[in-house]
């Protein structure tokens, strides 16, 4: 089935446009520094015939992709585990909303799973900021990844919205493919995972359906993705602290270094764990709501799905301690990972930074004890 022509701005590439893809990759002056980590065996010329032999996507994301996640996993990941996916169909497509850690691994590591568990891949979302040169570009849309812009204004916001939403219900609805969304713009760089309920009125507003309906037409699945050691943990603490001091402007080339340091960092265990999907029965009880209070509650709804998930590492029992200066959680937590967390603690030099890094870790476990509060109200 070939994309509507109104989606060209944004669709990933299609089998037919793999081969001139491949032949731009083999090509690019980076070639040999991708080869070196994706094929640490190859030469960068057996890698670039080995591209030259590619033309379907599929074939790109199981002989290159799934290798390259399993070159992070092998580097920088102790362990890496995935619940849930028993609970899908291959034959349904889904929604993936996700918390939102790591810039590439979130997504890619899901496809990899996904691969593994026999399901098909999901289209990923593509934010227009990181489509920062041509070879990242070709790498992404080979990847089944689809743009997403941030707009200026109101009108344009609703525009680029409508437009995003039309798609979304395109590919899940017609093309039958499943999507992976974060839950709000941006990654996570307070440890606060929230949907942006925002991001609800997007999904339900290329549907001539209502609200409820059109969600329950897009098989939300909560995705809660959960790092021992936060990617760019240091990284995001900066940015945090500085914008708090007023708007932030980020730098050339500061999306490709978080993207590097997140591949790279080292991130101890990794778990990933897909929710049921939500049902109309999940559904039901904002029946009686106006449209935005019932999106607002199915944004709370995917919160507390994540947040019942989220698998709490020893560095966020160890951060909550540290925090309140208490052992509540010594037993959750070694010494020789405490001497590891406060070492990288004291690379910060000031107090209200080691703060923030405190928060980073320790806010899932605060966001838990939050929404199961209120669950019990």
């Amino acid at each position: 089935m070939l994309y509507p022509t109104e989606f060209d701005d944004l669709r990933p590439y299609t089998d037919a446009e793999i081969s001139a893809a491949m032949a731009r990759i083999a090509a690019s002056e980076w070639l040999p520094q991708l080869a070196a980590f994706v094929f640490p065996d190859k030469t960068p010329e057996a890698v670039a015939a080995h591209l030259l032999r590619l033309n379907t996507i599929e074939a790109f994301q199981r002989e290159v992709m799934h290798t390259f996640n399993a070159q992070v996993i092998a580097r920088s990941i102790d362990r890496f585990t995935c619940e849930g996916l028993q609970r899908l169909s291959p034959d349904t497509p889904y929604l993936f909303v996700s918390n939102h850690r790591d810039i590439v691994l979130d997504a890619s590591l899901l496809q990899s799973a996904l691969l593994d568990s026999g399901c098909p891949t999901a289209e990923i979302t593509f934010g227009v900021n990181l489509m920062c040169h041509p070879l990242v570009v070709d790498i992404g849309r080979s990847n089944r990844m689809f743009r997403v812009e941030r707009a200026a204004g109101l009108r344009e916001f609703y525009r680029l919205s409508l437009h995003l939403s039309r798609y979304l219900h395109h590919v899940i609805g017609e093309r039958r493919r499943s999507v992976w969304i974060a839950q709000r713009n941006g990654r996570t760089k307070d440890g606060w995972d929230a949907t942006d309920h925002g991001l609800l009125k997007m999904f339900v507003l290329g549907s001539q359906a209502p609200a409820l309906e059109a969600l329950a037409g897009l098989h939300i699945v909560p995705v809660a993705v959960s790092y021992e050691w936060e990617p760019c943990d240091l990284l995001k603490v900066r940015e945090t602290a500085a914008r708090q001091n007023g708007p932030y402007v980020k730098q050339p080339g500061e999306d490709l270094h978080s993207i590097l340091t997140g591949i790279r960092q080292p991130k101890g265990h990794v778990h990933f764990h897909l929710a049921p999907p939500l049902t109309a029965e999940d559904y039901a009880p904002f029946a009686r709501c106006s449209e935005s209070e019932a999106l607002k509650a199915v944004a709370a709804l995917i919160d507390r799905r994540i947040a019942e998930h989220y698998r709490i590492m020893p560095t966020t029992y160890l951060a909550h301690d540290l925090l309140h200066a208490e052992r509540r959680y010594a037993d959750r937590y070694t010494d020789e990972v405490k001497a590891l967390f406060e070492a990288r603690m004291a690379t910060l030099d000031t107090p209200d930074l080691r703060s923030l890094f405190l928060h980073l870790y320790a806010r899932p476990l605060l966001r838990r004890r939050a929404l199961l509060s209120s669950d019990a109200q």
